[in-house]
């Protein structure tokens, strides 16, 4: 059985919170794939984990063509899992779905969007019989609190 994480974005924007999660996946030795819904999400990812912080790197880039295999974290719209990643994101209008092969999926939400917070619910109820669920909710001082 996946885990499945769900992270409700309210107090930092996805571009701020995303790179950390990577940091940490990198930091256990797993590759990651971060599926988003549509092109303008895919080219903002990329350059926004180019540019969050000054003296970081992440290693990553979209996913494409036999390079896709090599990279640490894979940026993508596709389904696949083009390079072997144990973790898979899903962000910016992509939502889980029952994916095998992973350790762990991530879905991280806008919660200052109606429509995400209710996507969000819907995927909650579709997979919580199949999957171990966790709900995370970030307090004010940037803690990460689990609520489910």
């Amino acid at each position: 059985m996946t885990e499945i994480l769900f992270y409700h974005l309210e107090q930092r924007p996805l571009e701020e919170v995303l790179p950390l999660l990577l940091e940490k996946t990198l930091e256990r030795g797993w590759k990651a794939v971060v599926e988003v819904a549509d092109e303008g999400a895919l080219q903002g990812l990329d350059a926004a984990l180019w540019t969050y912080r000054d003296e970081s790197f992440l290693p990553h880039g979209i996913a494409e063509g036999d390079q896709a295999a090599d990279l640490p974290i894979a940026i993508t719209m596709a389904q696949d899992n083009p390079n072997q990643a144990q973790l898979r994101f899903f962000a910016k209008g992509a939502v889980p779905r029952d994916e095998e092969g992973y350790d762990r999926l991530v879905y991280l939400f806008d919660g200052h969007n109606p429509d995400a917070v209710t996507t969000a619910r819907q995927v909650w109820k579709s997979l919580k019989d199949k999957h171990d669920l966790t709900y995370w909710q970030q307090e004010p001082n940037g803690k990460w609190v689990k609520k489910a």
